[in-house]
């Protein structure tokens, strides 16, 4: 095998896997409704295109900055100072500033490569689950270990302070935590988080990723992160971008915020030797994005709630499923087990769903409707659904599940 051995480790995005399943049965001209991938259907706002147009106008296609544009590092520092009320609370938090920042090719690369910065061989990485696919492949590939805390549907799959106590250890360097959550749709309070932090406090050597992708897509008042506890502001690394909130996913800029000098400068040698920059065009529209009118975010995140309102009434008809309500993303990540063990028989062909990852395929085949089996979550009780897709979809979406379902015996 010519392959190293810690590519051959890695596991494939499940998410992507089921996309590219579902756009060869497309292909073949089966009708499949899509909700596995967690991408805005809506397309990028017009001011946010025209910036990107007047970049490719004013010559913005040379090299970048490694850390990324200097205005645009301003409007992230700023958007963090407003979202956690620093300038309310002088004296407590210092206010985030431009040598703060990094601006990376999507927040997937500013998490992975903040991994890289910490993490090596023997490191631990506390990883609550249900999660986002990809953080424990990039915890191997920092040659790490991935710790696993499962959370329960009867705490809303979050983390306990109980739980975060029990599994650190010394050779304990990271926590992971997503919030709102990736796959669950859960949102932590402040007070949730300053029970974590008054247990994080007790050990200094652990660091925390806070991945806040979808901040701004949330159905609760305020926005609560880590990166507001001035007892550990400078072990925080606050991770975001453009691709949920604008509709910019293919733009690719995310970025980390962290008030830690050393850390800020291992994650910008991963860069200069990774990328060199984010590409220059898209930053201009990011920037444009940050510093605009912010009716547009606004609009999408109504039109989110309203498709969750829609999701959860219809998978409500749907008796076997528990859930809990969604209060950001737009992810629904029900429990299927009440299916476990059942048989169908559809056009001749023999189904027996023994786990998540038989359902969804079951559900792909006699449905045509996508989705995402929670074991890539780390949770294989649960299957998860888009709902970052038209009404129209949704409703038929869900009534092909429902129909489908219902054949299972």
């Amino acid at each position: 095998m010519i392959i190293s051995k810690r590519i051959q480790a890695l596991e494939e995005s499940q998410s992507f896997i089921m996309a590219a399943r579902c756009q060869q049965m497309r292909d073949a001209g089966i009708d499949v409704i899509g909700l596995s991938l967690g991408e805005p259907d809506f397309p990028t706002p017009e001011s946010i295109k025209q910036a990107a147009k007047e970049a490719i106008d004013n010559n913005f296609s040379y090299y970048g900055p490694v850390a990324g544009f200097a205005s645009l590092r301003k409007a992230v520092a700023k958007t963090l100072n407003e979202e956690l009320h620093i300038e309310m609370e002088a004296g407590q938090l210092r206010a985030y500033t431009e040598k703060d920042i990094l601006i990376g090719v999507g927040a997937k690369q500013a998490i992975c490569a903040s991994v890289m910065a910490l993490i090596g061989p023997g490191d631990e990485v506390i990883v609550p689950t249900p999660c986002w696919v990809s953080y424990s492949e990039m915890v191997k590939l920092a040659e790490g270990t991935s710790v696993f805390v499962r959370t329960d549907l009867e705490h809303e799959y979050k983390l306990t302070p109980a739980q975060l106590e029990a599994v650190i250890t010394d050779r304990s360097k990271l926590l992971m935590l997503c919030s709102p959550n990736n796959p669950t749709g859960s949102v932590y309070t402040k007070e949730e988080l300053q029970a974590l932090v008054d247990v994080l406090v007790k050990h200094p050597n652990i660091y925390v990723i806070a991945d806040e992708i979808y901040s701004k897509i949330r159905y609760t008042e305020a926005h609560a992160t880590l990166a507001q506890f001035p007892e550990i502001e400078n072990r925080v690394i606050a991770i975001n971008g453009v691709s949920k909130s604008y509709a910019m996913t293919g733009y690719r800029v995310g970025w980390l915020a962290c008030k830690n000098t050393e850390i800020i400068g291992g994650v910008k040698k991963i860069f200069s030797q990774e990328t060199t920059c984010t590409a220059t065009i898209a930053q201009k529209a990011a920037e444009a994005a940050l510093m605009g009118d912010q009716t547009c975010v606004e609009k999408m995140r109504e039109a989110f709630e309203r498709r969750r309102n829609l999701m959860v009434e219809l998978a409500s008809e749907i008796e076997e499923l528990k859930f809990h309500v969604p209060q950001g993303a737009f992810y629904l990540f029900p429990d299927v087990t009440a299916f476990y063990g059942r048989q169908a028989t559809v056009e001749g062909k023999r189904y027996t769903i023994n786990n998540c990852d038989e359902l969804v395929d079951y559900l792909l085949d006699v449905a045509h409707v996508a989705c995402v089996a929670g074991s890539a979550f780390g949770e294989p009780r649960c299957i998860r659904f888009s709902y970052a897709t038209s009404e129209e979809k949704i409703t038929e979406a869900m009534r092909r599940i429902r129909e489908a379902m219902a054949l299972l015996k």
